[in-house]
């Protein structure tokens, strides 16, 4: 009917419809045409749309079309002179070989290597095709110059290695083709340098338009250039040097399965193969550590699914990624290659037939499996290809519905579906028994209860995305690409394959352990960030290894503790400390902490030792507070001192070798003094993570000497001054091992304009003359923290004594207060009611209300006086300042305060807004209840509320209704 309806006089067609009839006649020619026209659309529009080449290939032997095709597709190809033309030409050329290579395998003229070689052969002629067709319209161009004219792929310095089934000669007939796009710098000219890659990378994209994109015509082949060394971070064609330095530091073992079988496939065939010579070393190893082979298994077992309990159902199963299918056949032959094949090189062929015979010869593989495996294999590639000319798709699925699933079976020569079904599921069966048993005593990479974990290969596998959704986690796409960018190893803890491997072997119960977390995605997000900190990794993947509660103890810090991790990924050497029993015990007295860090600071030589050892003590022990308080193992008043007293210890026992370096240059003050005064939380005692050091230089000095003994001699003052800064500089200054405090100097005598140091009778004359009531305030909070001399202690504590007990006008007082309360809250307005410092009602105002009154009644009763707040309130309720129910509520809400900031200050930065509220995790607002003795996080919230707004009325009736009346 075809050939009728071309309705022409013309002898040829005349001559077409005799041959089509003699076709008809031939009762061979009758059945093909009726399983094509019974079984599949695109064979039945092949032959309608060229009803003249059907009748030249059931007439003439498949391979001398297939050769009389080629030639013809080279002579013409060699004078088309645009791309619209070639991709015309080559979509021809695909269709006529398709159906060519198709009617050879329906007809079993041709066996399964004819079949895949054929389709193989193919792509390589059309790639060289389009290779040269591009480098001549480039050369035409003036883009990049020919190094041959007549052959221009010859010596071009361009490389297309195939990879997968084409590499292997073994392409489906519906097969995407997996290739790699190279040049060599040195074969163009150095004046390209700088834009050549640009170049080389508009002429792949061109590459795989003319092969990819489809026309009216079709298509040729469908690209993937997904194998090419870390895709998601290059572009689509690299130098040789990147893609060397690639594989020779970050190349993984699922990149050495791929490689056995790559070949060059079009362009500088002989730059190809040297490269591939030059990845030898790489793609097989003569001599594997343990940790190597332990690494092949974890390919094995990144695709192993379960164990098949029950007969497969054939109908809707992959054939190629399921278990028993073409892809365990093909792992089997190229994991036992990998291990072997580095000392046989006769083992390293890349047909995976051939290696399964060759394994039987050096007795890897019994002949009984390897006979078993290449039946399966033969078997499944065959069904596979029918599969695939059905609709020319890329599938591996055979169909689910019964009618369809018999369909294929007819077109397979079966006479019932129940036999197909049956040879089906033996083969299956076989396969993936034999595949069970590759490393059969390694534990598989899986979730148990919930399903396979698979992050080898070059795309997502469905079934791990499906396991990764079921354990909780919102988005598995964006969890597979993060799984994905560690086994790239673009971390630098990531980098060696050993840190690879063990993280590999961690990576099920790590997922596991972040899948119960409140909130997983963040949690693994987390991860990756602590992981990118890292400057090493296999001390640690191995210690979480021997001890699985590390993994536990770390996914909380993640996702509550951002900061704790950050400072875990730079000094990850602490985790050791972790392991020990004390780390979750009380921390030691303070004596004991001076002892721990002088004994430290005996050993330093250089003052820029002692400031990283003093780091590296106060910051460990930081660490340990964080993890005690996120654990509720210590409360928020002990935790509060033990800041207070990492401090103190790292401040004064640093001080002393700081004086001393600074005397070696500038000399003593003879018969002078010094001393450091702490205010704020400091003075308090009351300090959390993110606690500043509120300081003030005090110096007394015998007169009449106003100049130092060193030989770059300075006045007095710039001597304390200079003294002063050092000890800040020591305090602040980044070293390798972070810095240590920040430092607020605007509570000394006329705040940021006044001098770095103050003498101790200037000190006094301010205090007496010039300060504000508020910086008496800030005075009942001061204790000296740091002294050369304990007389200067002594006298400078009598002195703080007598400026808080002086007699003052309560009224201006109460006014003075009242009006720096008000600025306050203009200058840092808190909006969001978990500003839990600045919120009206909030600590600054339970602050102002003790600091008050002290300063009232001093006078009268220089007992109430004390720096901590908790105690300063207890002392007026005792003394009658303060009535017992109001003393009492104040110090509850401090308390809950103080706790809560406690936690915010491990797990925020800066002052907290609504927005960052809106944001919390789960975990984090877990554990902001818990610390509250709170049910929930609502909870939590509305009691701040109470406490808040009952701490205000309090407030405005000890402070801001009487200021104004």
């Amino acid at each position: 009917t075809a050939i009728r309806n071309c309705r022409s006089n013309n002898q040829k067609f005349t001559d077409l419809i005799e041959k089509g009839e003699a076709v008809l006649r031939e009762p061979g020619s009758r059945e093909l045409l009726e399983a094509i026209f019974g079984n599949s659309v695109y064979l039945s529009e092949c032959v309608i749309r060229d009803p003249a080449f059907f009748c030249n290939i059931v007439s003439n032997n498949p391979l001398d079309v297939t050769t009389k095709l080629t030639l013809d597709l080279v002579h013409e190809c060699g004078s088309l002179a645009n791309d619209t033309d070639l991709m015309r030409t080559l979509r021809a050329a695909k269709r006529q070989i398709s159906l060519t290579i198709a009617i050879a395998d329906i007809c079993d003229i041709w066996d399964l290597d004819q079949v895949t070689s054929q389709l193989s052969a193919f792509a390589d002629l059309a790639l060289s095709i389009a290779v040269s067709h591009l480098l001549r319209v480039s050369a035409a161009q003036g883009i990049i110059p020919l190094n041959n004219t007549f052959e221009p792929e010859e010596g071009s310095g361009l490389i297309i290695i195939g990879m997968g089934k084409l590499g292997a000669f073994e392409l489906n007939y519906s097969s995407d083709i997996d290739l790699i796009i190279l040049y060599d710098n040195n074969k163009f000219p150095s004046r390209l340098s700088d834009t050549l890659q640009n170049k080389l990378v508009r002429l792949g994209q061109q590459l795989i338009k003319i092969l990819s994109e489809r026309t009216g015509d079709g298509y040729v082949f469908r690209t993937d250039l997904r194998l090419r060394p870390d895709p998601s971070a290059t572009p689509i064609v690299l130098s040789v040097a990147a893609a060397e330095t690639y594989y020779e530091s970050l190349g993984q073992n699922w990149e050495r399965a791929a490689m056995i079988k790559a070949r060059p496939v079009a362009g500088d065939l002989k730059s190809g193969e040297k490269f591939l010579n030059q990845l030898t070393p790489f793609i097989w190893r003569k001599n594997l550590d343990f940790a190597a082979i332990q690494d092949i298994h974890s390919i094995i077992r990144q695709i192993q699914k379960q164990n098949l309990k029950e007969p497969l159902s054939a109908e809707g199963y992959n054939i190629k990624l399921g278990s028993g299918g073409i892809r365990e056949i093909e792992f089997f032959a190229q994991t036992l290659q990998l291990i072997w094949g580095g000392r046989e090189p006769t083992l390293r062929s890349s047909r995976t037939i051939e290696t399964l015979q060759d394994l039987v010869a050096f007795r890897h593989c019994s002949k009984k499996t390897s006979n078993e495996l290449i039946d399966a294999y033969k078997f499944l590639r065959r069904v596979e290809h029918r599969l695939q000319m059905i609709n020319d798709q890329q599938t591996h699925t055979l169909p689910q519905k019964p009618e369809d699933f018999s369909r294929l079976a007819t077109f397979l020569g079966y006479k019932s579906s129940k036999i197909f079904k049956a040879e089906v599921q033996n083969h299956l069966k076989l396969t993936h028994n034999h595949f069970s048993k590759l490393f059969a005593d390694s534990r598989p990479l899986s979730v148990e209860g919930k399903g396979n974990l698979s992050f080898t290969g070059g795309e997502p596998d469905p079934a791990t995305l499906k396991t990764i959704s079921q354990m909780g986690f919102k988005n598995p796409i964006s969890v597979d690409a993060t799984v994905r960018r560690w086994h790239n190893g673009r971390y630098r803890a990531l980098r060696t394959n050993r840190a690879r491997q063990i993280l590999t072997e961690l990576l099920p119960n790590l997922i596991k352990i972040i899948s119960h977390t409140p909130d997983p995605d963040r949690v693994l997000l987390g991860f990756d960030k602590f992981l990118h900190g890292l400057p090493a990794g296999i001390q640690l993947f191995a210690m979480i290894q021997t001890n699985p509660q590390l993994m536990t103890l770390l996914g909380e810090i993640i996702s509550m503790a951002p900061r704790l991790a950050d400072y875990l990924s730079i000094n990850p050497a602490v985790i050791d400390s972790v392991l020990e029993p004390a780390f979750f015990e009380n921390v030691p007295s303070a004596a004991k902490l001076r002892d721990e860090l002088n004994e430290a600071l005996i050993r330093t030589k250089y003052i820029e030792d002692v400031l990283n050892t003093t780091r590296r003590w106060a910051h460990d022990r930081q660490f340990q507070l964080g993890v005690q308080q996120l654990q509720m193992l210590i409360s928020s008043i002990d935790a509060a001192a033990t800041y207070t007293d990492i401090a103190e210890i790292s401040l004064d026992c640093m001080s002393r070798p700081v004086i001393e370096d600074f005397r070696l240059q500038y000399g003593t003050v003879e018969g002078s003094e010094y001393a450091i005064l702490a205010l704020g939380k400091f003075g308090s005692r009351e300090m959390h993570a993110r606690s500043d050091l509120d300081l003030v230089f005090i110096y007394r000095a015998q007169y009449p000497v106003t100049t130092s003994t060193g030989e770059r001699s300075l006045p007095t003052s710039q001597y304390f001054a200079r003294l002063s800064q050092r000890q800040i500089t020591a305090l602040t200054a980044l070293t390798p091992d972070g810095g240590l405090f920040e430092v607020d100097m605007q509570l000394r005598p006329s705040g940021n304009s006044g001098p770095i140091a103050t003498s101790l009778v200037a000190f006094s004359n301010y205090h007496d003359k010039q300060a504000w009531s508020w910086e008496h305030m800030a005075l009942t909070r001061a204790r000296v923290v740091s002294s050369t001399c304990p007389a200067l202690q002594s006298d400078l504590e009598t002195e703080l004594r007598r400026i808080l007990t002086k007699p003052r006008d309560p009224d201006k007082l109460l006014r003075e207060v009242a009006d720096m309360r008000n600025r306050l809250a203009r200058e840092k307005p808190a909006d969001c009611l978990w500003s839990l410092k600045y919120v009206r009602g909030g600590i600054i105002d339970i602050e102002f209300v003790a600091q008050y009154l002290a300063l009232r009644y001093a006078a009268d009763t220089p007992e109430i006086l004390c720096t901590n707040t908790f105690d300063l309130i207890e002392r007026l309720t005792h003394w009658g300042y303060l009535e017992a129910s109001k003393g009492h509520f104040l110090n509850e809400a401090l308390t809950l305060f103080q706790s809560l900031l406690g936690i915010l200050s491990l797990t925020q930065e800066g002052e907290i807004t609504n927005i960052q509220v809106s944001e919390f995790s789960s975990a984090l607002k877990s554990c902001l209840a818990r610390a509250g003795n709170c049910a929930n996080f609502e909870l939590l919230d509305a009691e701040i509320r109470r406490l808040a707004e009952s701490v205000f009325a309090i407030f405005k009736e000890i402070i801001e209704a009487p200021a104004w009346e």
